[in-house]
């Protein structure tokens, strides 16, 4: 079956840095586009990155552009998200998540990972 495993969270002070990682089974990986969502404490949903079947095309929600660089590799069925100048605001748990097709978000994702806590504060 799928699994998606989160991987890399925990607590980091504003302004530092964190690489959170997604290892992916039970499907052709560079077949499907991938997602980062996350979900702050109190709060809904938020997309926060995604990335096309090849990696040729990357997409970041307007609070993630520029701090945020979301890539995989295929040779390890790895999907990564690195974190950079987290700020308060950023403390959510983050989903990896599959996309139904090869498209960013063009198809809905299918199937989620369990997630991972990232805490930013002093």
């Amino acid at each position: 079956e799928v699994q998606l495993v989160e991987s890399g969270g925990g607590l980091v002070q504003p302004g530092g840095s964190l690489r959170l990682s997604c290892a992916t089974s039970g499907f052709t990986f560079d077949d499907y586009a991938m997602s980062w969502v996350r979900q702050a404490p109190g709060k809904g949903l938020e997309w926060v990155s995604g990335i096309n079947w090849s990696g040729g095309s990357t997409y970041y929600g307007e609070s993630m552009k520029g701090r945020f660089t979301i890539s995989r590799d295929d040779a390890k069925n790895t999907l990564y998200l690195q974190m950079n100048s987290l700020k308060s605001e950023d403390t959510a748990v983050y989903y990896c998540a599959k996309d139904r097709g090869s498209g960013i978000r063009s198809s809905g994702m299918d199937y989620w990972g369990k997630g991972t806590l990232v805490t930013v504060s002093s």
